[in-house]
């Protein structure tokens, strides 16, 4: 007796979870490329990415499916449905650590590590030019609160080397983390105080970043404080913080190495 095989229908489920992944990762790649190149404004960015996120989502849901009816019927089609959840997973996986972050971390998007007198940002027309006309405020007292309990660690530098040496070094940081120099003020005249204003831009879609360091001369060396403030959204998921550390090691290690 001839056994009768039944070729079953590949899973539609599984289909659509390996196109929709594919379609949500040209979706993202465009937002990216467009709000990098500043094709279109930062919002219009964010919903072009928003709208390849839930693409994604709704492909890693369809993959799941897909999964469950493989395994109850046989269908075939498992290798398109791993393949839409992986390529969708590592889509939606950046954003779920975002989230994760977001609870986690405090809701700041400006920090400085002179809680007490914040440096200042420039009002210069060339300042207020880059910045789009934005002026930070001085962050309030409930914010400075917050920062102090979630980030101990973002503190002033203290330098052991003369006021000029400590400006050329920080310069030389700035520029070496890319940031656009807005302008410059060597230590000294009537205050005796240095700075530096700049422009820095978030890694992934190079969101601006407004940043402003000071420099105070002291009896032996040099106090440095610095102040990042993010342009987009209300929450930094600890960007700013990180900045200023990551710029005060740099100095550090140019100061420590310097001839």
């Amino acid at each position: 007796m001839r056994r009768l095989v039944v070729d079953l229908p590949l899973s539609r489920a599984a289909l659509w979870s390996g196109r929709l992944a594919m379609f949500a990762l040209a979706v993202i790649l465009l937002g990216v490329a467009l709000g990098r190149t500043e094709r279109i404004e930062i919002p219009a960015a964010v919903v072009v990415l928003g709208a390849g996120l839930v693409v994604a989502i709704t492909a890693v849901l369809l993959a799941v499916a897909a999964f469950f009816v493989i395994w109850g019927d046989g269908r075939p089609g498992f290798g398109k449905a791993l393949g839409g959840m992986l390529v969708a997973g590592a889509i939606v996986a950046l954003p779920a650590w975002m989230s994760i972050e977001a609870v986690r971390l405090p809701r700041l998007s400006d920090v400085t590590t002179d809680i007490n007198d914040p440096p200042a940002f420039s009002r210069s027309r060339k300042a207020l030019e880059m910045r789009g006309g934005r002026v930070p405020a001085d962050p309030p007292a409930e914010s400075r609160a917050v920062q102090k309990a979630a980030y101990p660690g973002v503190t002033p530098l203290t330098l052991e080397v003369t006021p000029q040496e400590a400006y050329q070094l920080a310069l030389k940081a700035a520029q070496q983390r890319g940031w656009t120099i807005i302008e410059s003020t060597a230590p000294g005249g009537r205050t005796g105080v240095g700075r530096i204003e700049a422009v820095d831009h978030s890694l992934v879609m190079r969101f601006p970043l407004d940043v402003t360091v000071r420099l105070r001369p002291l009896a032996a060396g040099v106090r440095v404080d610095m102040r990042s403030s993010s342009r987009v959204g209300q929450h930094d998921l600890g960007a700013n913080a990180r900045r200023i550390q990551t710029f005060f090691a740099a100095l550090q290690e140019l100061v420590d190495n310097r001839e």
